[in-house]
C-alpha cells in the first residue's frame, strides 16, 4: 500500500437516550474519497462514551494503513477539546476512554478538529446503521 500524505478521519458516536443503545461510526478518507469505513454496536452507553469509543475504533483500525498526517473531525466540541488538552477531564467515565486515546497516538502528525454535526454525516448514517441493525435483530 502506498503512503498517503493525508489520512482524514470522520469519527461519530451516539445514543438513542442518554444513556442507551449506541453505535459508534469511523470513516477513513483521503482526498475526498472514502477509502474504508467502519461501524459497531456498542451497548448502553452514553452520547460522550460513544463519541471516544468511536476514536478508538479508528485507532484500532489505523494500523492498517500508512500516512504522513493523520486529521480527526468529530462533531463532539468536548472530545475535540478534551483530547486536545483545552479541557481537563473530569468525568471518571470519560477518564480512561481519554487515556487509552493519548496511550495510542503513537504517531506524531495527528490533528484533532470539530466540524459542524453536518459535515460528518456519512459518520453519522453508521452510527445510526449499527443501532438499527442490533435493534432489528433483537426483534
Amino acid at each position: 500500500m502506498n503512503e498517503v500524505e493525508l489520512l482524514e478521519i470522520f469519527t461519530d458516536g451516539g445514543a438513542r437516550g442518554n444513556p442507551g443503545p449506541a453505535g459508534i461510526g469511523v470513516v477513513f478518507r483521503v482526498k475526498g474519497t472514502t477509502i474504508a469505513s467502519f461501524k459497531e454496536y456498542i451497548g448502553e452507553t452514553t452520547n460522550n462514551q460513544a463519541e471516544y469509543k468511536a476514536v478508538l475504533l479508528a485507532l484500532k483500525h489505523l494500523k492498517d494503513f500508512h500516512y504522513k498526517a493523520v486529521n480527526f473531525y468529530l462533531d463532539s466540541l468536548l472530545v475535540v477539546n478534551q483530547v486536545n488538552g483545552i479541557y481537563k477531564v473530569k468525568n471518571e467515565e470519560l477518564r480512561p476512554l481519554y487515556q487509552q486515546i493519548k496511550d495510542n497516538l503513537f504517531f506524531e502528525n495527528v490533528k484533532f478538529q470539530y466540524i459542524p454535526r453536518e459535515k460528518n454525516q456519512e459518520a453519522d448514517r453508521l452510527v445510526n446503521q449499527a443501532i438499527d441493525e442490533h435493534l432489528k435483530n433483537q426483534s
